[in-house]
């Protein structure tokens, strides 16, 4: 585009001459007669503010009118406004002259020309350049290109000659560093970077870095390429330099960096980067001969926090658990993010190895006692924390972790928002664990486990009418276990959910044999809150009903008070899934949990069983077990008394019109060959009454053993007493003779 004069100024023209331009009259006509192509070129209008009649002709201009009217500016790459800008900062400082080699575009057609450029001030006192064409340079085209390029390439070219000092620079060098003559070696921000260039350069005669460099716009990082050579005007010895801005590629990088080592919702870093950095902070700690300790947080009931209140009011704790986490620790200490709610806080204890560590953990503890809000709501949340020490509890990252975890369970153990210290016997407690679970595994893939079923009995006619299926052991070592033994251990790793699966299935077969030997049998069978919180449960349960073809609803589900509280969505589902399935649901051990009248009316419950411990104080304090009768009768659910070992027990239950007991007073779990027979004698008897003595001939059967001895007779002078307790070998071994 060509742009009009101003109408404010007069228009140049060959052979006037125009205060604008700055040139005395005597220089203009001297200048006029010269065959050299001049002209003077306004930097800031971009414009030829004057030609004489030779630079007319190279411009293929008719007159300067014409030339002037040209915005020479719509035809520049970025790179000559650049080397234009350079030339006129150097025209400022002063006086100065630079000959170079410029394509010209008149007309759009090229000419390669050897230009000599200095600075000419305007009448206004504007800076300009004043052009000197020495002659049109008819070289190969592969030389003019080359000059061409390293005008315009982004790429800074800088040929240093001894001492490195710059003896030539393309655009973007000239355009990127802070003082042209500014040596290579005040260039580098990390004088590593330099010696590592220098070391490269005098060993091989090349090299490559990448290096943090300073320029005009400040420190950048730049990717240099230097290799030996020779300057071509002096013949000695040179070394050419090429620098690419990598910033934006750093920076990127860096920010990919970041991300993989950073946590995304806390802005800690992250199990990888405290991987490395804990090792390289090991180290230095055994170079220095010093010590260091890992505290392992983990925040205590974070889950029924998270299923409460969703993962937003989650995911705002745990933003606020990490700033105050950061702010515990000392400004040198590593805090990190594991995952989930667990956390991580590495401290360096010096050579002293002072006991640092323990005030940390406290002052983290006592960080959480505060509320921390979330939207509307005010959370108080605690933390369980174990500490290991380097080198004592471990000389790698690996075992000092598993250390701390350690240390970590065992604060759990003993009632969480506390801090434990590493202890060797924790490690022997571990590889227990760690047996156990592998022998829970193989006694599923050997069939070690067995089902015994305790009866429960309508309190007013003495009738079997229920069966609890209770897990047995055949340990092959250590004989028959008792669920205590191992079902938390099953919960801790999961196995409780294979364990849970073959319990339900052996129980609904039974149930459907006792139904089809014409027995009315309620089978119970208990699962943990564990079981609840796996979403396949109602499905895992309905395949199994499917495929023993059991009624369910001649099948009890007990649970303890713990699968209700919090309001666990999975659980709640799972347990309204099974009742739609059939299943009666009993609260097992009521009364030593945290149910309330409220959470009962929530929930599809329909059996309430009376903890045992209620029924052994019944004679001292009755009160507990009144109150869970009268809650039963509020909200009609049947009730079922446990642990009942005495006739006195029995006749107190019995006036208050409970539904049904279960106890030694009857019988203690049996093998289901033993029930077997209780249920077949049951059924006699119901065909055939006799004489209708007022209690059922399965109590005559209970107390059969073997030796007088195994029955254990209370009370004065061996008399008996009210209490009838039967040892686990009592009833068994009677119904087996």
């Amino acid at each position: 585009m060509s742009k009009a004069p101003s109408a404010d100024r007069p228009e140049p023209h060959a052979g006037a001459v125009p205060t604008a331009h700055g040139l005395a009259t005597a220089t203009v006509a001297l200048l006029e007669r010269l065959r050299t192509p001049i002209w003077i070129f306004d930097l800031d209008r971009a414009q030829v503010a004057w030609a004489n009649s030779a630079a007319l002709r190279v411009w293929e201009a008719a007159d300067i009118a014409e030339l002037a009217a040209r915005d020479l500016s719509a035809e520049m790459s970025l790179s000559v406004k650049m080397r234009l800008e350079q030339l006129r900062d150097l025209f400022e400082r002063g006086p100065a002259a630079f000959s170079e080699v410029w394509t010209l575009y008149p007309g759009g057609r090229p000419k390669t020309q050897r230009v000599t450029f200095s600075g000419q001030r305007l009448g206004d006192g504007r800076m300009a350049i004043l052009c000197e064409a020495l002659g049109e340079i008819n070289d190969t085209p592969e030389r003019v290109r080359s000059a061409e390029a390293l005008i315009h390439t982004p790429v800074m070219i800088t040929l240093y000659g001894p001492e490195q000092r710059p003896l030539y620079r393309n655009t973007a060098a000239a355009a990127s560093i802070p003082h042209l003559g500014e040596p290579l070696a005040e260039r580098f921000v990390d004088a590593a970077d330099r010696q590592r260039l220098e070391e490269m350069v005098a060993g091989l005669g090349h090299a490559v870095v990448t290096a943090r460099m300073r320029t005009r716009a400040g420190v950048r990082w730049h990717e240099i390429s230097a290799r030996t050579c020779r300057d071509a005007v002096s013949g000695r010895p040179a070394l050419l330099v090429s620098e690419t801005d990598v910033t934006a590629l750093k920076t990127a990088e860096e920010q990919v960096r970041f991300l993989a080592e950073h946590d995304l919702l806390t802005g800690l870093p992250n199990r990888t980067f405290l991987q490395r950095e804990v090792a390289r902070r090991i180290e230095a700690a055994r170079e220095a001969g010093s010590s260091l300790a890992l505290l392992f947080i983990d925040l205590d009931r974070f889950k029924t926090i998270n299923d409460s209140l969703g993962h937003q009011a989650g995911d705002a704790l745990l933003v606020a658990v990490a700033d105050r986490l950061t702010r515990a620790a000392a400004g040198g200490d590593l805090v990190a993010r594991l995952g989930g709610d667990e956390f991580l806080v590495c401290i360096d204890l010096g050579r002293d190895g002072d006991a640092r560590e323990r005030t940390v953990a406290q002052a983290i503890l006592e960080a959480f006692e505060a509320p921390i809000r979330v939207g509307s709501r005010e959370l108080v949340v605690s933390g369980s924390i174990g500490i290991s020490r380097f080198p004592a509890d471990g000389r790698d990252l690996d075992t000092l972790m598993r250390h701390a975890d350690l240390a970590m369970y065992a604060a759990k153990d003993q009632g969480c928002s506390r801090w434990v210290t590493f202890d060797r016997a924790m490690t022997d407690v571990a590889d227990s664990q760690l047996a156990m679970e592998s022998s829970l595994r193989r006694a599923l893939e050997r069939g070690e486990f067995e089902l015994y079923y305790q009866p429960r009995l309508s309190i007013a006619d003495d009738r079997i009418i229920g069966a609890e299926a209770l897990l047995r052991w055949h340990h092959p070592t250590r004989g028959l276990l008792l669920p205590g033994c191992f079902i938390p251990f099953a919960e801790k790793t999961g196995l409780i959910t294979r364990i849970g699966e073959s319990v339900m299935r052996e129980a609904a077969l039974q149930q459907r044999a006792w139904a089809d030997a014409g027995h009315d049998v309620t089978v119970s069978v208990n699962m943990s809150g564990r079981q609840f919180r796996d979403p396949r449960l109602p499905t895992a349960v309905a395949e199994i009903l499917a495929e023993t073809g059991s009624d369910p609803c001649r099948m009890q589900i007990e649970i303890t008070e713990s699968v209700l509280v919090g309001d666990d969505a999975t659980s709640v589902g799972a347990l309204r899934k099974l009742s739609e399935l059939g299943f009666s649901i009993a609260i097992d051990d009521f009364g030593t949990g945290y149910s309330n009248l409220a959470t009962l009316q929530f929930h599809p419950i329909d059996v309430l069983k009376i903890d045992r411990s209620f029924v052994a104080t019944l004679e001292t304090r009755p009160e507990l077990a009144e109150l869970i009768i009268g809650m039963c009768r509020l909200l009609d659910m049947r009730i079922v008394a446990e642990g009942v070992e005495t006739e006195e027990q029995l006749g107190w239950l019995r006036a208050r019109n409970c539904h049904e007991y279960q106890g030694y007073l009857f019988s203690p779990a049996i093998p289901v060959d033993s029930f077997d027979a209780l249920l077949t004698r049951q059924k006699d008897f119901a065909a055939d009454p006799g004489d209708g003595v007022a209690r059922s001939p399965l109590w005559d059967l209970v107390p059969m053993v073997n030796r007088t001895s195994d029955l254990e007779w209370g009370g004065p002078a061996g008399a008996p007493s009210k209490v009838r307790r039967l040892r686990a070998l009592g009833a068994a071994t009677g119904f087996r003779s």
